[in-house]
């Protein structure tokens, strides 16, 4: 897969391009489905499959509350690959950018950057300042420039509208069978691992691997969850805590790991947390041996859930 970061750098049109535009926090599976379509469509005509997306996201922007997202630009862009996209456009987004008209990203980028010839776009879709680039406006410009539009309609999931919005509101919520659910794989939280009190292991009993949650994160619900970690190319079972340790009086927001059958120092070393479920919510306890002797009950849980899920897992 090409990746472009300028528009700038793009040399000259692409090939008959099939092209996708969104921000596609998450690449869910109704994004995926947008990429499927646009994979398909460009080899039928011989063409070249295009993707444009943004970063920063715009509400990270425009909003003054920003926005918690689901993926980070590096994970969107693997994910992405993955889909077997031949081009990727990331255009930075600021609020110079913001001001682009929809009748001039469409002469200016889609048509003569990138060279579209056919455009598909997600049943929500609108773009430019003040939004003005809705479905009924691409396709006049379509007719107008001599490219189709495509819609694809709203995809559901187990009942449930598959959107970043709500795998969002999910997340927060612990649900983490139905994120799964929408987004296709795991929710994952990625980080390096951060030094510590280092009272998991001498106090506790039982050794953590912490990584801290910033506030942009999108953060899931507070408690104990069944988990995967991903170090190193392996896998390995975990219990996970998302809180502030209210049993020491702390504040700072940490993911607390406790990897299952595992001994490496991996300190300042970068892992991936698979989010597989909510187990409690986040407790104080009166006294460390109290809390010592549920973690070793939720452990117990968590060995029982990765079991069952290794025994559907092909």
């Amino acid at each position: 897969m090409q990746l472009y970061r300028k528009l700038k750098d793009i040399p000259e049109p692409f090939t008959n391009a099939v092209v996708t535009i969104g921000n596609f926090d998450g690449v869910h599976l109704g994004h995926q489905l947008l990429f499927g379509e646009v994979v398909k469509r460009a080899a039928r005509s011989n063409g070249t499959s295009v993707v444009i997306t943004f970063d920063p996201h715009p509400l990270k922007v425009l909003r003054p509350d920003g926005i918690k997202l689901i993926s980070c630009t590096e994970q969107k862009i693997e994910l992405i690959r993955q889909a077997n996209i031949d081009v990727l456009v990331i255009i930075p987004f600021d609020r110079n950018f913001a001001k682009t008209s929809a009748p001039d990203f469409v002469d200016q980028i889609l048509v003569k950057t990138i060279g579209v010839r056919d455009l598909v776009v997600g049943y929500d879709y609108a773009f430019g300042r003040g939004r003005q680039g809705n479905i009924d406006f691409l396709r006049e410009q379509g007719r107008q420039n001599g490219f189709p539009v495509t819609v694809v309609e709203a995809h559901y999931e187990a009942g449930m509208l598959v959107s970043s919005t709500k795998i969002r509101e999910l997340v927060m919520d612990g649900r983490m069978r139905d994120v799964r659910k929408l987004l296709g794989r795991h929710y994952q939280i990625h980080g390096e691992v951060q030094r510590g009190r280092q009272r998991g292991g001498s106090e506790v009993g039982f050794p953590t691997a912490n990584l801290k949650i910033l506030e942009d994160d999108l953060c899931p619900k507070k408690g104990v969850y069944v988990t995967q970690v991903m170090y190193a190319g392996h896998v390995y079972g975990a219990v996970s805590n998302i809180g502030c340790n209210p049993t020491f009086g702390e504040n700072e927001l940490v993911a607390e790991t406790h990897i299952f059958d595992f001994n490496h120092d991996i300190y300042g070393h970068p892992i991936t947390i698979n989010m597989l479920r909510h187990i409690r919510g986040e407790k104080k306890f009166n006294s460390v041996a109290e809390l010592s002797e549920q973690i070793g009950r939720d452990i117990e849980v968590a060995r029982k859930e990765l079991e069952k899920y290794a025994s559907k897992t092909p």
